[in-house]
């Protein structure tokens, strides 16, 4: 099973309020980790990636399917877009996940 952290539910919650809807942008992200598998996220970590899901939704549920489809983003670009490429994206992902 893939695990969603605790603090990225939190945002999650507070991004997407509707109970229904917040369980289905989890349900798109771990649809999205499983598709990609070890070989596709290339180290780069679940929940950053996740992250950078819920981060560039900002709220907008269409935005989050659009993006956890991966069908029109590189997941890199997703990742320098939500300021989570670099090697302080722990700090980042602290700020946008308290």
């Amino acid at each position: 099973m893939i695990e969603i952290t605790e603090r990225l539910q939190r945002r999650i919650r507070r991004d997407f309020p509707d109970a229904k809807v917040a369980e289905e942008v989890e349900s798109s992200l771990r649809l999205m980790v499983w598709k990609l598998g070890p070989d596709g996220m290339m180290g780069v970590g679940q929940e950053r990636l996740m992250a950078a899901v819920v981060i560039d939704a900002r709220g907008d549920v269409r935005q989050m399917r659009e993006t956890a489809s991966l069908e029109r983003i590189d997941w890199r670009d997703l990742l320098v877009a939500t300021h989570l490429a670099d090697s302080d994206f722990p700090q980042h992902l602290d700020q946008e996940l308290p």
